[in-house]
């Protein structure tokens, strides 16, 4: 009997015009757009410079800002009033002052100190731009003295980035993306299937037969944990070959959280099928739990930031595990001994909503 009902879901999903479509453009698709335009990465940051000091050490630094690809020199001007009229207005993004005396100040025991004013509207930019500008100065200033002859100051920190040397964003995102793939397409397309063979009639064929509630259920769901696992594959082979990101860790505790997240998602979408009419109905409700699951569960801000009773309710989103999962294993090569808390909550999860999935199908005959 089941093998009967595989054999129908099959033929109907891929009769169907439009989802074996989606299957396949929509995770080629997110894997090729978004790991490029959803970073933090800032660049292209609008710098105005009050250069009130008008010597070689003024002039080297906004040589270095105008030469570097995370800066764009707006201009250069000694009038402090129209440099932060730029800045409200939205033609710069931070505003240098380097003062008078700056360059014959540095080699005294008083400094004077070059000021730097940020655009707080947009935060991330703003802060970021300030650290890089930062970061800028102390570097110019350090070879201006080595050129000089003085002693550079001893470096009293030394920073290593670990598992993420480059600090490059799109290492981090790209697991992300992976996760929401999983999300979107393990739990909205079993719901969506479902609903349609109400609204079509279709389910009613079922109800009149003596297919058990277990037998429908996972002929439902199998079809879709085989299409989780062929868009997983897809998305680790293009963020190999197109973006050369490879796991750290082993595939197979890739694949294995994998399974356990897709049969999670899949349950989860069913049993929001089971109690929608519509389907419109189904992609509000399931629009509504992937918000949460998005914006909760770590995906996108670390759930430290979060307050301590957002923190508690995250224990029960199913994708805050695998999230831990997939980018210890991705980028830090962790094992399944380390994460097997995360294991057993999402086995658990898995075994809770598919057997809900299958107690609140119901049929009528």
């Amino acid at each position: 009997m089941l093998r009967v009902l595989l054999e129908k879901e099959f033929l109907q999903f891929l009769r169907n015009p439009f989802l074996p479509r989606m299957a396949l453009i929509f995770p080629v698709m997110v894997m090729l757009v978004f790991p490029w335009v959803t970073t933090m990465d800032v660049r292209h940051i609008g710098v105005a410079v009050v250069d009130n000091d008008r010597t070689e050490t003024s002039r080297r630094l906004i040589s270095k800002i105008g030469a570097s690809d995370y800066y764009t020199l707006q201009e250069v001007t000694d009038d402090f009033a129209g440099a932060l009229d730029a800045l409200e207005s939205g033609a710069a993004d931070v505003v240098l002052e380097i003062p008078d005396g700056f360059e014959e100040g540095l080699s005294s025991d008083n400094p004077k100190k070059a000021s730097i004013s940020a655009n707080g509207v947009n935060a991330t930019k703003g802060s970021l731009g300030t650290q890089y500008l930062q970061q800028t100065l102390m570097a110019t200033l350090a070879e201006l003295q080595a050129e000089r002859g003085a002693a550079p100051a001893p470096e009293t920190i030394v920073v290593q980035n670990r598992y993420n040397p480059t600090l490059e964003y799109r290492n981090y995102m790209i697991p992300a993306l992976m996760i929401m793939l999983l999300i979107t397409l393990g739990g909205f397309l079993p719901a969506l299937n479902l609903v349609n063979e109400k609204e079509t009639g279709t389910i009613e064929q079922i109800n009149v037969t003596p297919v058990s509630r277990l037998s429908f259920t996972l002929a439902k769901l199998i079809l879709y944990w085989i299409i989780g696992f062929v868009v997983l594959t897809l998305a680790l082979l293009l963020a190999w070959t197109v973006y050369g990101l490879v796991p750290v860790g082993a595939a197979g505790a890739i694949y294995l959280a994998s399974m356990l997240f897709v049969l999670v998602m899949s349950g989860f979408g069913v049993i929001v099928a089971n109690y929608s009419s519509t389907i419109l109905q189904a992609i509000f409700v399931m629009f509504f739990f992937v918000m949460i699951f998005i914006l909760m569960s770590g995906l996108l801000t670390p759930i430290a930031s979060m307050p301590s009773w957002a923190q508690c309710i995250t224990y029960f989103l199913p994708p805050r595990y695998f999230i831990e999962i997939m980018r210890a294993v991705y980028l830090k090569g962790a094992t399944l001994r380390d994460l097997w808390y995360d294991y057993a909550a999402l086995a658990l999860f898995a075994a809770v909503f598919n057997t809900a999935a299958a107690l609140t199908y119901r049929k009528q005959v």
